[in-house]
């Protein structure tokens, strides 16, 4: 997907410490997308520190060339955000 990161995007990578790597790998693959208030939300689970797993969510602007991310965060809420 080609794509280019917000301002704040860019902002709750730093904050939330996430790698861009790992942003780019759910882009590339997401085991679960679907439309959440006018945006594609891309997610997908993965292994934390101490064996915890986590969902990075990704949420996308695409109806713009080049489609925007404009937050990404991790949970450990996987229950309530997994479909």
């Amino acid at each position: 997907m080609d794509y280019r990161l917000t301002r704040h995007a860019i902002e709750e990578l730093s904050e939330r410490r996430i790698p861009l790597q790992l942003v780019e790998m759910v882009l590339a693959d997401p085991e679960q997308q679907f439309e959440e208030d006018d945006l594609m939300v891309y997610q997908s689970r993965f292994a934390g520190t101490q064996g915890k797993t986590y969902l990075l969510r990704v949420f996308v602007n695409i109806t713009v060339a080049p489609a925007r991310v404009v937050t990404v965060y991790k949970t450990s809420k996987l229950n309530k955000y997994w479909r």
